[in-house]
C-alpha cells in the first residue's frame, strides 16, 4: 500500500509536461474534531494519488489545512473525495488567481499538532469555535470605510510586504503565533469602541485569530471570508474596487498572485520598485528576499557577494558548508538580513543609496538581451551536470547563459567549459548537444537562453 511520494520533483515535473493537461491550483481549510489523524492522512493519500494531487496538508486533531493542484479533468472526482467527509460537504475551495502546472510537484500530507501553529496552549476557556462574523467581499470595502474600524493583516512580513489593504496594520512579525499578543496589546483600548477588521490569504489564520481576540475581551470582531483569494475572485465577477494592492504571497513555487498592477515594495538590493520574491540560489542560505531583474542579474540570483562566492565553489565543499546543527539553522529565512539593504527600507529610510561603498562614475545601465538557442535534454545527479540541445544561433566558452523554466526559475552564469556529444568544446552550434557543469538541476521544460550586453553610447 503505497503511502509516499515515489517520483523525485524533476521526475513529476516531466510527467507534467508530457501528460499537457492543465492543472487548476487551490486551497480550502476546515477546522474539525478528527478522532485519529493518521489515518484521516492515510485515507487522503490513498484517494489522492490516483487522482495526480499534488500539495502541501497539514491534518490534525483540529481539522486540516490544505494547499495544492490537481489536473483540472480531475476537479470533480477530487471533491467526491473530500464531501464523503461531513465536515467538508459543501466546503468552500479557494481556486488561485494564477495557475501555474508547476506550482507543486509532490504530494506531502503530514500530521501535525495543530493545522495553524498558534502558539495558544493551556487555556480550556479558549473556545476556537466561536469565531468573528465573517465578510463577503462588498460587506469588506463598505466596513472598510467606516471610521471606527481598524483592519489587521494576519500575515507574515513578507507576505504584507509585496500587498494589502490599503491603511491595513501590518505587524512585523516571522510568524503568525507572533502576531496575536502583539496586536491585542496595540489595540487594547479598543476592545468595545472600534471593529476588528481582519484578512490573510485564505482565511484559515483569522478563523483562528478571530476566535482568539473574542475570547480576549474584543466586541466587535470581523474576518474576510475566503481571504485574499476569494476576495479578488468577488472583486472581479462583481466588477468591485480592488482595495488590495500590489501581490497576494502564496506558498508554492509561484511565490505570489498579481491582484493590482501596484508596486508596493522594492528590491531589498537596490530600492527600485519591485514585488519578485526568490529565494538564494545558495542552498546553505536559501534566504526569501524580493530583487530585481538587474540585481539578480548581477548577483547570480544571491542575496550577498558572499554566497555568489560559494555557489562558484564545486559541491562537496557547498556541502560541507552546509553540514552541523548551527548552519543548518541558518537556512530558510525570510526577508531579515543585514545583507539586505533595502528591506522595509519603507519604514527604516536607509541614507546610503549605493550597493557598493566605492565610489565609481554612474552610466548608463547595459541593455540586455536573451536570445533562445536550446532546450533541456537530461540531467545527469552524480555529474551535476545539465545537457541541452542547440536549436538556433551559438554559445561559446566565457558567454554568459541563462536558464529558465517553470520549476527552475531563471539562472544565469558564465559557461567556463562545455561538452559537445561528449568531447569538450569551445563553440555549439545550431543542431549540437550540448552538456556543462550546473549548480542545480534542470528539467525538460527548461530553455537555454544566450545573454549578450549592449552597452549604450554616453
Amino acid at each position: 500500500m503505497q503511502l509516499y511520494n515515489t517520483l523525485s520533483a524533476e521526475e513529476r515535473a516531466v510527467l507534467i509536461d508530457d501528460a499537457g493537461k492543465q492543472r487548476l491550483t487551490l486551497s480550502f481549510y476546515a477546522y474539525a474534531q478528527i478522532e485519529n489523524p493518521t489515518q484521516f492522512r492515510n485515507e487522503l493519500f490513498l484517494a489522492w494519488n490516483p487522482l495526480e494531487v499534488l500539495g502541501r496538508i497539514y491534518v490534525a486533531e483540529e481539522g486540516i489545512n490544505a494547499q495544492l493542484s490537481l489536473p483540472a479533468d480531475q476537479f470533480y472526482e477530487f471533491k467526491d473525495t473530500i464531501e464523503k467527509y461531513d465536515f467538508m460537504k459543501g466546503i468552500r475551495l479557494n481556486v488561485a488567481v494564477e495557475h501555474d502546472d508547476h506550482s507543486f510537484l509532490k504530494l506531502t500530507i503530514k500530521v501535525r499538532n495543530k493545522i495553524v501553529a498558534d502558539g495558544l496552549e493551556g487555556d480550556p476557556t479558549f473556545n476556537p469555535m466561536d469565531i468573528g462574523v465573517h465578510l463577503k467581499a462588498k460587506e469588506f470595502n463598505a466596513l472598510l470605510e467606516d471610521p471606527d474600524t481598524i483592519v489587521v493583516d494576519m500575515r507574515n512580513h513578507y507576505e504584507s510586504e509585496i500587498g494589502h489593504f490599503t491603511n491595513a496594520i501590518k505587524p512585523d512579525v516571522d510568524t503568525f503565533r507572533e502576531s496575536l499578543p502583539i496586536i491585542e496589546e496595540q489595540l487594547s483600548e479598543h476592545k468595545s469602541d472600534k471593529k476588528l477588521l481582519m484578512y490573510c490569504t485564505g482565511g484559515i489564520r483569522c478563523e483562528k485569530a478571530s476566535a482568539y481576540f473574542k475570547h480576549k475581551g474584543f466586541e466587535n470582531v470581523y474576518q474576510l471570508e475566503g481571504g485574499i483569494i476569494e476576495y479578488t475572485r468577488q472583486v472581479k465577477a462583481e466588477g468591485l474596487e480592488s482595495k488590495f494592492i500590489g501581490k497576494n504571497f502564496v506558498f508554492d513555487h509561484r511565490l505570489g498572485e498579481r491582484i493590482t498592477d501596484d508596486i508596493v515594495s522594492q528590491c531589498h538590493q537596490c530600492g527600485k520598485p519591485c514585488d519578485n520574491h526568490t529565494n538564494c540560489a545558495n542552498e546553505g542560505c536559501h534566504l526569501l528576499f524580493i530583487q530585481c531583474d538587474d540585481c539578480k542579474a548581477a548577483m547570480e540570483n544571491c542575496c550577498s557577494t558572499d554566497c555568489v562566492s560559494v555557489i562558484h565553489l564545486p559541491e562537496e565543499e557547498q556541502k560541507e558548508i552546509r553540514r552541523g546543527i548551527k548552519n543548518g539553522n541558518m537556512i530558510f529565512k525570510k526577508g531579515k538580513s543585514d545583507k539586505l539593504m533595502f528591506k522595509n527600507a519603507s519604514e527604516n529610510p536607509v541614507k546610503t543609496v549605493a550597493v557598493h561603498a566605492a565610489p565609481r562614475t554612474l552610466h548608463p545601465a547595459p541593455k540586455i538581451r536573451k536570445n533562445l538557442v536550446g532546450k533541456g535534454l537530461h540531467y545527469f545527479p552524480k555529474a551535476s551536470i545539465g545537457q541541452f540541445y542547440m536549436e538556433s544561433g551559438e554559445i561559446n566558452v566565457g558567454d554568459t547563459i541563462l536558464i529558465k523554466g517553470p520549476t527552475t526559475g531563471e539562472q544565469q552564469l558564465v559557461l567556463n567549459e562545455m561538452f559537445v556529444s561528449d568531447a569538450p568544446a569551445a563553440k555549439a552550434v545550431k543542431g549540437n548537444v550540448v552538456s556543462f557543469k550546473l549548480p542545480f538541476r534542470i528539467r525538460l521544460s527548461d530553455k537555454l537562453y544566450k545573454i549578450d550586453t549592449e552597452t549604450p553610447n554616453i
